[in-house]
């Protein structure tokens, strides 16, 4: 069995469920000590909805899976890793706690990703990356991956399957995208592409893949890398470093935009704070803007602690109706984030 007591690291040695950790205890914990796997559990049920899928297509490969601390998929191996904490709802909570979101806990992102990781396995099964065809669609396979990336939100040269226009980070996840879309069963892509310069990388995956129908691959390398089991990481760690990964350096120069929805006027000294009200609404914000913008929610979050600070700096007061001011800071934050944006969003390994 997988989910085994966990040891308590009090000075009681009495076994304690993953259940009954809290976030002090889990965070302490290394990675190799998190009794946790994929089988009989949700992560168990969405490997083989994506096994059927790839059958449904015909495909013989069907990539193995294993717990490591992110998504990712190893140069030559016919495989993905899938992050620890989709195994146990307790360390769902304990993703969200420490960066507010988790990749891949809903059913329908997690079925984007899954059928990305596959187009990764499946690239590597029939090394598809070598052909001269692939190379003219898609670019260089062998460029360095770069630590971040500018994407252009109105490119039709790519598809749309995971969030910060994903297929544009690489030629290999451009690749793995336009996999991924075509993959699934509930995209009728020959219409939704039919005006894009992307459908031209969809027909030449379908082709493909025809080629392929039921043809082994040419290697299968199952390895297994960085597994859960090896890492003597603690979570604390890991999270200290992912936190750093996100936290962005953000323009301070949003002092005008706050004054046209805030107001420092002496005339309105005792209106409510601005903090008070952006502190109220911060959740709301923070999730409309990462999911408008397909940004982390941790570096939306980022902006919005310095916003509060910098209102509170400004003495500003809300006297805007409140349903006025968000529409407005939606706007504000939208077109920061966009600034970002441009300047490169981080690339992160999927």
């Amino acid at each position: 069995m997988c989910a085994k007591p966990l040891r308590s690291f009090s000075s009681s040695e009495s076994p304690m469920s993953l259940h009954d950790a809290d976030d002090e205890t889990l965070l302490a914990l290394k990675f190799c000590e998190l009794q946790v796997c994929i089988g009989g559990n949700l992560l168990e049920r969405r490997v083989k909805r994506l096994h059927r899928e790839l059958r449904a297509r015909n495909i013989a490969v069907l990539p193995h899976t294993w717990l490591s601390e992110e998504f990712f998929n190893p140069d030559g191996v016919v495989g993905f890793a899938i992050p620890f904490y989709l195994a146990h709802p307790r360390l769902m909570r304990l993703e969200r706690s420490q960066m507010l979101e988790v990749e891949g806990a809903g059913e329908a992102e997690s079925r984007r990703i899954f059928r990305h990781e596959a187009g990764h396995a499946i690239d590597e099964a029939y090394r598809l990356n070598e052909r001269r065809r692939y190379r003219e669609l898609f670019g260089d396979p062998g460029r360095p991956y770069p630590r971040s990336y500018r994407p252009r939100p109105d490119s039709r040269a790519h598809v749309i399957n995971l969030t910060n226009w994903y297929a544009q980070a690489h030629p290999v996840e451009d690749f793995a995208e336009t996999f991924a879309v075509w993959l699934s069963p509930h995209i009728d892509w020959r219409s939704d592409y039919a005006s894009w310069p992307a459908l031209e990388k969809l027909e030449y995956v379908d082709t493909v893949m025809r080629e392929l129908a039921g043809r082994q691959p040419v290697t299968y390398e199952r390895t297994e890398v960085e597994p859960l089991r090896e890492l003597t990481r603690t979570l604390a760690e890991h999270y200290a470093e992912k936190k750093k990964y996100f936290a962005w350096t953000w323009p301070a120069n949003y002092d005008r935009d706050l004054r046209r929805i805030f107001s420092d006027d002496p005339k309105d000294a005792e209106a409510p704070r601005a903090t008070r009200f952006l502190r109220r609404i911060r959740h709301q914000l923070r999730a409309r803007i990462s999911e408008g913008t397909g940004v982390h929610a941790y570096a939306v979050d980022q902006l919005l602690r310095q916003m509060i600070a910098r209102a509170e700096s400004l003495g500003l007061r809300a006297i805007e109706p409140a349903p006025v001011a968000i529409e407005k800071l939606l706007v504000m934050l939208t077109m920061q984030t966009a600034g970002v944006l441009h300047k490169g969003y981080p690339k992160v390994a999927l």
